[in-house]
């Protein structure tokens, strides 16, 4: 890598820092219906606003020693370790697309991605603004940057953006309609569909299946070692959007390139 790579890779990792910031801020007020913008940042316990210095994204915590500055309450990990991930996950996007337009719509997806994801590992939804918004922004920028779906036609980014959404949407809906007849009660959370609709609509349909197994992968995983350690039942219900979320994310950082590697392999197994 030349300086110059360096220097924008520096850029873009201080950059995703700093919104990583604004995510724990969305996170905590979205569910509670409170305006993201006002009032300014402010301890939850005292509720003195910070100075701008214990705002520093990452290492404002560390100077702080993890703990307010007024009332000495101790502050979560989870607010320096959500600006770390953001961080790191925007300079992952930046080294797969440098200097590419497609590196702006995949950027919003994955700040939507956490967002919605740590929503619904705490509150089991996911925001209409992360999944509706991601339904209807995922077309308006695959028109804009029709590279997104590998064409170079602003109409046919467009139409390769809606049959992603349907089939992103449609596969989630009928999982979820059967599994409701079958089971009786709801098999899956329509946040998930409405989701994977908005995935369909930024990665394409050819992300669908990939998406799906490899959610349907972890989240079985996981879901059998919380069983087997006892933090949860048979019955428990488990938040499925950071599934589905890691796997879009691992798709859009070159899984597409993984997935064929395994059919691959699969046919020549099968041969």
């Amino acid at each position: 890598m030349t300086f110059v790579d360096w220097y924008f890779t520096f850029v873009v990792f201080v950059f995703g820092a700093c919104w990583g910031s604004f995510l724990n801020v969305c996170i905590y007020r979205i569910p509670a219906e409170l305006s993201v913008v006002k009032p300014r940042s402010r301890c939850p316990k005292c509720m003195t606003n910070l100075a701008w210095k214990d705002n520093i994204p990452i290492f404002g915590w560390i100077f702080l020693g993890g703990k307010c500055r007024y009332c000495k309450a101790p502050i979560s990990a989870r607010y320096p370790s959500i600006e770390l991930l953001t961080a790191i996950l925007f300079t992952l996007v930046w080294i797969t697309h440098p200097f590419q337009l497609l590196a702006i719509p995949y950027l919003v997806m994955v700040f939507g991605l956490i967002l919605g994801s740590m929503v619904d590992y705490d509150e089991m939804w996911i925001p209409d603004r992360c999944t509706i918004g991601g339904m209807i922004i995922g077309p308006v920028f695959s028109f804009l940057i029709p590279a997104m779906h590998g064409q170079e036609s602003p109409l046919w980014g467009l139409i390769y953006s809606l049959i992603g959404l349907a089939v992103g949407f449609g596969s989630l809906w009928s999982v979820a309609v059967l599994g409701k007849l079958i089971l009786k009660k709801d098999a899956m959370g329509f946040g998930d569909v409405k989701l994977l609709g908005a995935l369909g609509a930024f990665l394409g349909w050819e992300s669908i299946i990939f998406i799906v197994f490899v959610s349907s992968l972890l989240g079985t995983i996981v879901g059998c070692s919380l069983i087997a350690v006892g933090k949860k039942e048979l019955q428990s219900k488990i938040p499925f959007g950071p599934y589905i979320s890691l796997a879009a994310i691992v798709w859009a950082l070159g899984g597409s390139a993984l997935w064929e590697l395994y059919v691959n392999w699969i046919r020549g197994a099968a041969y």
